[in-house]
């Protein structure tokens, strides 16, 4: 799967779940950010230039914003902290 397309999984889950589906978001993604919370690279624990431009909480490794990564189901964190649940 290409990233665009791992990109677009998580911000469509973000904005427009699917009733059917936002419970399991939900629940995927508290896990996910739960993890996030203790790494070192989350911009809620390192202060860089960049943070300092961007006003979203972000992964400063990759960049991705981490309301959309977490939420997409496809994607899974570079520094494998957490993997994808859906295979495409």
């Amino acid at each position: 799967m290409s990233k665009l397309q791992e990109m677009y999984d998580g911000w469509k889950n973000l904005l427009v779940p699917s009733e059917e589906m936002k419970s399991t978001i939900e629940r995927i993604a508290t896990a996910r950010l739960n993890i996030c919370n203790t790494c070192e690279f989350d911009s809620n624990r390192v202060k860089t230039t960049m943070t300092k431009v961007r006003f979203d909480r972000h992964c400063t490794n990759c960049g991705c914003t981490l309301a959309a990564k977490t939420r997409s189901l496809t994607s899974s964190c570079p520094l494998e902290k957490w993997k994808a649940e859906v295979k495409m």
